[in-house]
């Protein structure tokens, strides 16, 4: 099947990492077990004798074994490289991979938490109030201030650590973060949020930390947070409403989306307000407002 000769290549020549190299070579050793089962005669000796039909009969055997669509769509892409190197070689006519589309993948509905009950929580006014009430400290403000800011704005992680204190407009009420491919974009601040960042800074100048950090959210000695801090600050307080697995900064983000559109917020505006580069990408979230049509459909209509 020639595929050693496609290992060499991509291994010295296109220099893909060792990690893709293995993944290319089980990928193409399963074909080829596929297409030659151990104790019979083989039926594909010479990779021109491979058609398409072989390569979607393979993929559907691996969708009947529960293999899910990104891993058989990663394996359709492997053989489309090796048939493509072999066509460049002159050792085949046609890539019958070409001829094969990629399934389509699962759409997994985004991880959101209950609004009420993080709504409930900044306010204070959860049941183990005393377990949960952010502590009067400036690491306790700090960590608060790190929930309002991604549960109100709907920023990305990489965009909160970014933040200086000079892209916050106190007068305009607005928060500048700069996002993919470098695109700047202003998100408005509620009340709440605006009267909580006024008091971050000032315990923050309290602090008289001798480093000065150059971002707004800071580790408890002043400097630069982190991704781990800002992960650990999601879970520790998203543990306490919910119980779902997926406690994440980015989980923030779509519960902001979700609740917006829930409220009747137009999608392009949404869109804007996530910074993202097409409407397509928020479109997921009308998605879990449909589920959450159904649900109250079932619990309120008799006929349900």
């Amino acid at each position: 099947m020639f595929s050693d000769k496609f290992i060499q290549y991509i291994k010295h020549e296109k220099r893909f990492s060792a990690h893709t190299v293995t993944a290319y070579e089980n990928d193409l050793k399963q074909f080829i077990a596929y297409l030659n089962p151990s104790g019979s005669t083989p039926s594909v000796i010479h990779p021109s004798e491979v058609s398409h039909h072989h390569i979607r009969n393979w993929m559907v055997q691996l969708m009947d074994e529960k293999l899910n669509a990104r891993s058989v769509s990663r394996k359709l892409a492997t053989l489309r490289k090796y048939f493509k190197f072999l066509l460049q070689q002159g050792l085949i006519t046609a890539n019958p991979a070409s001829k094969v589309s990629s399934p389509r993948p699962d759409k997994k509905l985004p991880v959101i938490v209950d609004t009420d009950k993080i709504t409930a929580m900044l306010d204070g006014r959860l049941d183990n109030e005393e377990d949960v009430v952010f502590p009067h400290t400036f690491k306790g403000l700090r960590d608060k201030l790190v929930i309002e800011m991604l549960f109100g704005t709907g920023m990305r992680l990489a965009e909160l650590l970014s933040i200086k204190e000079d892209d916050i407009d106190t007068y305009e009420r607005t928060i500048k973060v700069l996002g993919k491919r470098n695109k700047q974009r202003l998100l408005p601040v509620n009340n709440e949020l605006f009267e909580l960042i006024g008091q971050y800074i000032e315990a923050k100048k309290n602090q008289n930390f001798h480093n000065n950090s150059l971002t707004f959210i800071v580790t408890d000695k002043g400097a630069n947070a982190y991704p781990k801090l800002i992960y650990l600050i999601v879970q520790k307080y998203l543990s306490y409403i919910s119980t779902q697995n997926k406690k994440s900064p980015h989980v923030l983000r779509h519960t902001f989306a979700t609740t917006l559109l829930n409220n009747g917020a137009n999608l392009n505006a949404i869109k804007e307000l996530l910074g993202h580069a097409n409407l397509s990408a928020t479109q997921i979230y009308t998605h879990n407002s449909v589920e959450r049509l159904k649900s109250i459909y079932k619990q309120a209509h008799p006929k349900a």
